[in-house]
């Protein structure tokens, strides 16, 4: 049975091990000479103008959020097409409660204006 994943070990280890190496390998041979040019911003090779932080509006942070929810919620409908014929007409009332409960919040989010960029 577990003779299974075994791919799937080696996969996340291999890949572990060559991330690691990379960091290490970088650490160990990468330059570490700091100056003040290497400090500033770049920006298109001009010289910035103004502090290279400054504050993000939370409208900007509200819809990427968002984002995040409806896409990641999306997501789920592709195992759900996969298996639709499967799942018969249980799935198909359990993925619309699913669909209208998104259109639920994207209504409410919509209507509160967290759409809007300004």
């Amino acid at each position: 049975m577990l003779l299974q994943y075994i791919a799937i070990a080696i996969l996340i280890f291999l890949s572990t091990a060559l991330a690691g190496l990379v960091i290490v390998l970088g650490e160990l041979f990468g330059p570490r000479v700091k100056t003040n040019v290497k400090s500033m911003p770049y920006e298109s090779g001009m010289t910035p103008i103004g502090p290279g932080t400054r504050r993000m509006p939370v409208r900007f942070y509200l819809i990427a959020m968002l984002f995040i929810l409806f896409d990641i919620e999306i997501i789920f409908l592709l195992p759900w097409a996969v298996v639709f014929r499967k799942l018969g007409v249980f799935g198909l009332v359990e993925m619309l409660i699913f669909i209208l409960i998104l259109l639920v919040g994207y209504l409410y989010a919509w209507k509160k204006g967290a759409l809007e960029w300004e």
